[in-house]
């Protein structure tokens, strides 16, 4: 997920400014009491660069340079040096090349040219995060954590994740192989995609029923919070809103200021996220503001593992606010937040630097967001303590009252077929009505 830019770029230039600033703190510590030098002296010694790696680099370097079977140019193998050592620190950090870095900021904006899969690194392995609606991929029925095996003929082991996302871009019209392994079948399967013009709209909106409102968010764009505003407003149009199903499932999250921005619509005050860092400038604080477009409708967000990042930031605080009931399947996981960082070059370092956390103080990073109702492959479970109960008339493929709306039902229960999840929020919107009807008479 991006972050706002940095304000300095000390980040980038501390560590080749260290050598420098150990040699001048050395000369000043003549003049300074004991327990000054020996602090400036430990700041040298941390900030320091280590002489004796850096020297087996230099070392590495020139032999690779001199006996490797091919020749390689110095500038390949610094990039490859460079992009060894953010691979290893963790998923998310990468070396942006100049098309990279323009791709990054295309995907921000809503139109890049691929399949329409959000994909990461996990146990080693690439594996689809979420697929994006009305994508090639999403046609294709890729799944969250599906495991990609291949990528035309290569393996993808044998690729970082920046490798990986390069060859699965490409030209309108061209075609893609993947294998693909997803856990509970016996053998990977080959799925062949064409690559489009992805133009992604994150915000869908329409009625399930009179007064009972869906919003599908399927990631986090610039103008995401602006355009779900939008949605709620002219869903309102129409009558009161009763309810709100907002839909995060598959949403491999974003632009961070777009997710405070969405949740701002439901929250009228208090706090939605905040992250720390190691650097003053990563500790940041996001709170509601008064201006809300919906501060009372009751919800229930959809959240499964392709709920990502972004997703789970409004998710997260929705719960933590007792704003909405969660439903569906444990979120994905990925609590850090990424600073795009331009280089002089042109290039760009995307690099982890801070983890963000829901207002009850709970860090999201390799834990998710665990949903107060489980529906796990057709079968509701409501959370034990939830206070939640379910009447006959909120059970979908209940008997109906034969004076009932019949066109309602016919839609209501094509609903439940093509997507259980959403025809169980559904239910639970109205048993949410109901409740405080039924404890007001108590």
């Amino acid at each position: 997920m991006t972050a706002s830019q940095p304000r300095s770029p000390r980040l980038i230039v501390r560590h080749f400014l260290a050598m420098g600033m150990a040699l001048v703190i050395g000369a000043l510590t003549l003049s300074l009491p004991a327990h000054a030098q020996q602090s400036a002296q430990a700041q040298a010694d941390n900030d320091a660069l280590p002489v004796e790696d850096v020297q087996t680099f230099a070392e590495v370097f020139e032999r690779i340079k001199r006996t490797y079977v091919d020749e390689v140019d110095d500038t390949t193998l610094m990039r490859n040096a460079i992009r060894g050592m953010l691979g290893e620190l963790d998923p998310h950090s990468a070396y942006l090349d100049k098309d990279a870095f323009e791709a990054l900021r295309e995907t921000t904006e809503g139109e890049f040219s691929g399949v329409g899969i959000e994909v990461g690194m996990q146990d080693g392995q690439l594996t689809i995060i979420a697929p994006i609606d009305d994508t090639p991929a999403a046609r294709a029925d890729l799944q969250a954590q599906d495991r990609i095996l291949r990528i035309d003929d290569t393996p993808t082991e044998s690729l970082s994740l920046q490798e990986a996302v390069d060859m699965m871009r490409g030209d309108e019209g061209e075609e893609l192989r993947m294998t693909i392994m997803r856990e509970g079948e016996d053998a990977p399967r080959d799925v062949t995609l064409t690559r489009e013009t992805i133009q992604t709209e994150s915000v869908k909106h329409e009625l399930l029923a009179p007064g009972y409102g869906y919003l599908r968010i399927s990631q986090f764009q610039n103008r995401t919070g602006e355009q779900a505003r939008d949605a709620i407003d002219e869903m309102r149009d129409e009558g009161e809103l009763k309810g709100l199903v907002l839909d995060l499932r598959n949403n491999p999250g974003g632009v961070l200021d777009s997710a405070v921005d969405v949740a701002d619509l439901f929250l009228d005050s208090g706090l939605i996220v905040y992250t720390e860092g190691r650097l003053p400038d990563s500790d940041m604080r996001f709170s509601a503001s008064p201006q809300t477009s919906a501060p009372d409708v009751p919800m229930v967000v959809l959240i499964n593992g392709g709920s990502a990042s972004a997703a789970e930031i409004v998710a997260g605080a929705l719960q933590d606010q007792q704003r909405a009931v969660l439903m569906g399947t444990e979120s994905f996981g990925k609590g850090s937040v990424q600073q795009v960082l331009p280089l002089n070059n042109g290039d760009g370092l995307k690099l982890t630097t801070a983890l963000y956390y829901t207002p009850d103080g709970r860090s999201i990073q390799a834990q998710g967001i665990q949903p107060d109702v489980d529906v796990v492959r057709g079968r509701l479970e409501v959370a034990e303590g939830s206070g939640l109960n379910i009447r006959e008339a909120d059970l979908e493929n209940h008997l109906r009252n034969i004076n009932g709306d019949t066109e309602r039902a016919k839609r209501e229960a094509s609903l439940a077929e093509s997507d259980y999840q959403l025809g169980e929020a559904l239910n639970l919107l109205r048993a949410l009505n109901v409740l405080p009807r039924a404890q007001s008479s108590d």
